[in-house]
């Protein structure tokens, strides 16, 4: 019997990894939103931001767990920003330093600036964790759109990825 249910949650987890690394969540191109949300720590995510702000697909941005040794002026001048869109428009957030901390940081920001829409921008393979996390202190009223940059993740990352995800969604059902 125990030999049995060790069996079927191998199965399982084997079923689970393989949704995860083949349906990886995708960019979403159309849409505008009141906000947009970029995770740093990939490639391409912030140029993802900054490209839906510049075409007017989010009217603010924040980049959330910027070093805080990063200036906004080295910030603008690294991505290209022009400056009154930086003005205008960029937050820049020092206060992430993990996956939870961008959840906590993007919820606070979107309280401050009353966002109602919001764009998310990570990578694909970290998007589910990402969401996970934000969906867990997001106002309720807030909708969100999943922007996921594009990657090629080695077997390793979703090997990793797909755990970490796993260990959180157990771990979430002790708390509160």
């Amino acid at each position: 019997m125990l030999g049995r249910l060790i069996s079927f949650l191998i199965l399982l987890w084997l079923l689970g990894f393989l949704w995860f690394a083949i349906a990886l969540p995708r960019p979403q191109a159309s849409g505008v939103t009141d906000g947009a949300i970029v995770v740093t720590g990939g490639r391409g995510r912030v140029e993802r931001g900054i490209a839906v702000l510049a075409a007017a697909r989010a009217k603010l941005l924040l980049v959330s767990g910027v070093d805080r040794q990063v200036k906004p002026a080295e910030f603008r001048r690294e991505y290209s920003v022009p400056p009154q869109l930086m003005r205008c428009c960029v937050t820049l957030g020092y206060d992430a330093f993990d996956t939870r901390s961008n959840a906590r940081e993007a919820a606070r920001w979107i309280n401050e600036h009353h966002v109602r829409s919001l764009r998310f921008i990570t990578n694909d393979w970290h998007m589910r964790r990402a969401r996970f996390e934000l969906g867990r202190v997001l106002p309720v009223h807030v909708t969100v759109t999943e922007d996921a940059v594009p990657s090629q993740p080695s077997l390793r990352i979703l090997f990793l990825e797909y755990n970490k995800l796993l260990l959180r969604w157990v771990s979430s059902l002790w708390e509160k």
